[in-house]
């Protein structure tokens, strides 16, 4: 398995400065790996009670069976919050949580991940691709279609862990429109925006939401933002080049449009 290196915050003191509500159902925050988990789980961090967050593990399909009663138990609401695939177990382990699903635009995600990739915060079998060896075209492909053996292509991931789970009564959040809202926070439009992530989650908006949400999503506390990563490696472009949108385009056909990205 590989092993990600993170930076421990301080958001479980922070949290203390707020009045917390007790959560009356379990609320998952589920996510494609790489499109700002950690951005939502800290937001998210804020409104809830720390004893009534799941701190134990990201929930994915390898532990789920170990996690399950404890993070979805209605009798013990808990906040939890992984990476976790669509399958009959998960559905059947989901079913009493309030469930978030947050996904990102595939041409930045592609980005996302080859960053990662690359970075001194993520240690697997891959330690060549850290390497001058492999040209950045070359990298981002390898993001797109997969690694043979070693990394599932973005297909598997998507259809998986986004597009099969829609449907199903999840509540589907973009990076991109949080990110958005946050710049422009004092505006109504944003009150409005973390009104509706709130209610989905069954949590009453407190007057002090603004604060919180700054706490929260306060890229400093976040150990996979960017800025945050130990990368030593400029081949990483800022933008997705046209030929690699093409071929996010063959690999994923509609799968964009299906999650409301038409640009």
């Amino acid at each position: 398995m590989p092993t990600i290196k993170m930076k421990q915050d301080n958001l479980n003191e922070r949290n203390a400065e707020f009045a917390q509500a007790p959560l009356r159902t379990p609320v998952f925050l589920n996510s494609v790996p790489k499109s700002g988990t950690h951005l939502i789980r800290n937001i998210m961090r804020m409104f809830v009670g720390v004893e009534q967050q799941y701190h134990a593990t990201f929930i994915q399909i390898p532990n789920l069976r170990n996690h399950a009663m404890q993070c979805f138990h209605p009798a013990k609401p808990m906040l939890s919050w992984g990476h976790l695939l669509f399958s009959d177990e998960s559905v059947i382990a989901t079913r009493t949580a309030r469930h978030i699903l947050l996904v990102r635009d595939p041409y930045t995600w592609v980005l996302a991940r080859a960053r990662f990739f690359v970075s001194e915060n993520f240690e697997a079998n891959l330690q060549h691709l850290k390497g001058k060896e492999v040209s950045p075209e070359a990298l981002l492909n390898m993001m797109i279609f997969g690694i043979h053996q070693k990394a599932p292509p973005m297909l598997d991931i998507y259809q998986f862990n986004a597009a099969a789970w829609m449907g199903t009564g999840v509540q589907v959040y973009r990076y991109e429109d949080i990110v958005r809202h946050l710049k422009v926070i004092d505006t109504p439009e944003a009150e409005a925006f973390f009104r509706k992530l709130l209610e989905d989650c069954g949590i009453d908006m407190p007057a002090d939401w603004k604060q919180r949400v700054i706490i929260g999503a306060d890229r400093k506390q976040s150990a996979t933002a960017r800025e945050n990563l130990a990368v030593d490696d400029d081949r990483i472009p800022a933008v997705l080049p046209d030929v690699q949108k093409r071929l996010v385009d063959v690999a994923m056909p509609g799968m964009r449009a299906l999650l409301g990205y038409t640009d």
